[in-house]
């Protein structure tokens, strides 16, 4: 499995509009990918590592794919109308990155500690 990693970096001044990216643009993300998107994530940057300091980026998406040749299968034919509705929520341009998926654990709510996997 692979992540497609959609980047916003961070700057003075920048507009991302989170609403209209999480009720419009991913839905379209999702309709037009179709079956070859696995799954999608998307994450607001709050602050940076130093107490105080603002977040490398406004934003992140991760796609996951099975391959990278999945992804751009899918996307090569509605690259256009993806890109073309960036506009609508960010004047930032996003930063892509392919990612290979090492590990991806999620835990159910209330399970805490090295023992919630435990059997």
């Amino acid at each position: 499995m692979i992540t497609v990693s959609v980047l916003y970096p961070q700057r003075a001044g920048a507009h991302f509009d989170f609403d209209y990216y999480q009720q419009r643009h991913i839905p379209l993300v999702q309709q037009l990918l179709g079956p070859a998107l696995k799954g999608v994530r998307v994450e607001r940057g709050l602050a940076g590592m130093e107490p105080g300091s603002p977040a490398g980026y406004a934003a992140q998406a991760l796609l996951l794919f099975d391959s990278i040749e999945a992804f751009q299968q899918a996307f090569a034919p509605v690259a256009a109308r993806i890109t073309g509705d960036i506009p609508h929520y960010t004047d930032i341009t996003p930063q892509l990155q392919y990612n290979e998926l090492l590990l991806w654990d999620e835990r159910p709510a209330g399970v805490h500690g090295w023992y919630a996997n435990a059997e």
